[in-house]
């Protein structure tokens, strides 16, 4: 197949990218391994043109195709119907431009859907539906969550979103800038922002300095270390094993705090911009945050003993939820979903970032369930606990460096696509610019386009009380699906 291979965060002229034909495209698509991680149309004139981007995680490569679709046709034989990877992305493709995917499995809208919508059914006796939300209690975005079942037993989940209508896409056409970034995914910010920062930069050859990058990921790693304390204390709270709820509450607490000392925000706003960062961090400050970290560090460690010897947690968590990793790579589950499923994909080590390329990965023995989504939230604490501190030790050695420099210009008839390793997995940003050096399409993928699939499948032949724990356990976005 003629693609155009380049490396994550690298510009690549937009005209250089291969336009081929469109059935050809699609006949290839289905039998590739490589994973899509795009799949998108621009408006073309007459034309609406298809983008592709597979990953080769072996190589940690990005191969880019293209093809020409007359605004005239409306259907084409489906990906899916041979390589499920597609699914998502063939459904999105279809709502909006209209070109239907023949034979597709489950053609449903992804995000239009409150007009109509046909929710799969059960028939028999005893079987049931269960409805809930979309309204939530509490600040729950909105989501609707039908469960068919019989009695207690749950043999479908069928999760359907899309309440949030925000044009984020369009909105970052007409202004973009981090702040608007920051406001997509707000429990993401580092890494929404990074990615922003990193195709802008790419797209206008501006270089930022070791200084700033090794702030972006010290950020990075604190979002990831703050979220998922966040979320053992939360997975413990629906299991009702309430001193681990509220231990990891605290301890969370401390880590958002030394990023409010740091910028201001406890959710990172406005540390990461289009060129660089905007605060510097002291040597005063270094030493107070690895002494943070191994306090952290200390507790997180005693209440995770003192949670997987309790025999009532154990027996919640083991076997609850079970995704096996045929399911996951189907679905094209990312991140510390797709590991805790034994799939071995992250983007910080596969696409070779600098900084990352002398830490060593360490394999994690995966259950596949809510016991494994537990436990890889801990060995990842562990992970990046170790990551911040080299990051900070490294950064003394660019300690004369600049924080921020002045960006270049767009240039013209380019493309970028920019993967981090967002703490829910593969956040992918990709923009293309236009002639006239304008930003002309930009596209997001949250890791949750991914993964709310695989959180229908833990459902299948649980009882529905397992519903919260394993929904705890993907703890996916609404509004990085709500775009």
């Amino acid at each position: 197949m003629n693609y155009y291979t380049m490396k994550n965060s690298q510009r690549i002229n937009l005209l250089d990218i291969p336009t081929i034909d469109f059935d050809s495209l699609v006949s290839q698509l289905s039998i590739t391994n490589l994973r899509p991680i795009a799949f998108f149309g621009a408006d073309w004139g007459e034309n609406i043109k298809l983008f592709v981007s597979l990953a080769d995680d072996e190589k940690g490569e990005i191969l880019t195709s293209s093809a020409l679709i007359n605004k005239s046709q409306k259907e084409y034989n489906s990906i899916t119907a041979q390589n499920p990877q597609y699914h998502m992305f063939e459904r999105e493709f279809y709502e909006q431009f209209n070109i239907k995917p023949l034979n597709h499995p489950w053609l449903k809208p992804v995000r239009k859907n409150q007009d109509s919508y046909e929710f799969f059914e059960i028939e028999g006796e005893e079987t049931h539906q269960v409805a809930v939300g979309p309204i939530h209690a509490g600040v729950i975005e909105p989501g609707h969550f039908r469960f068919m079942c019989q009695g207690e037993k749950v043999y479908n989940l069928e999760i359907m979103l899309g309440y949030q209508h925000r044009g984020v896409e369009d909105l970052i056409i007409k202004n973009p800038s981090n702040q608007l970034i920051e406001s997509v995914c707000a429990d993401s910010t580092a890494a929404y922002s990074i990615a922003y920062s990193e195709v802008m930069e790419a797209l206008s050859n501006t270089k930022i300095t070791n200084k700033a990058k090794l702030i972006r990921l010290f950020a990075l790693e604190m979002e990831r270390i703050a979220i998922h304390i966040g979320d053992m204390g939360a997975i413990l709270g629906d299991i009702a094993y309430l001193m681990g709820k509220e231990t990891f509450a605290t301890t969370r607490t401390l880590v958002i705090n030394t990023m409010l000392e740091i910028t201001g925000s406890r959710f990172i706003r406005g540390l990461i911009k289009f060129g660089g960062v905007n605060f510097d961090i002291s040597d005063k400050m270094i030493k107070k945050i690895i002494d943070t970290l191994n306090y952290v560090e200390k507790t997180t460690d005693k209440m995770t003993y003192a949670a997987l010897n309790s025999s009532t947690v154990i027996s919640r968590l083991e076997k609850t939820g079970y995704v096996s990793k045929k399911t996951a790579q189907e679905l094209n589950m990312v991140g510390l979903m797709a590991r805790s499923c034994a799939l071995d994909l992250d983007s910080r080590f596969d696409f070779k970032n600098e900084f990352y390329s002398n830490i060593e990965r360490k394999p994690f023995n995966a259950t596949n369930d809510a016991y494994s989504r537990f436990k890889i939230r801990y060995k990842e604490i562990k992970d990046s606990i170790k990551i911040v501190k080299f990051f900070l030790d490294e950064l003394k050695k660019f300690q004369n460096e600049d924080l921020y420099v002045e960006p270049n210009q767009l240039i013209a008839n380019s493309f970028a696509l920019s993967i981090v390793e967002a703490w829910r997995g593969e956040l992918v940003h990709t923009a293309t610019v236009d002639g006239e050096g304008r930003l002309s399409r930009y596209k997001i993928k949250d890791p949750s386009f991914n993964n709310w699939w695989g959180l229908s499948m833990a459902l299948r032949n649980n009882v529905i009380s397992d519903f919260p724990l394993c929904n705890k356990g993907f703890d996916l976005s609404y509004c990085g699906f709500d775009l």
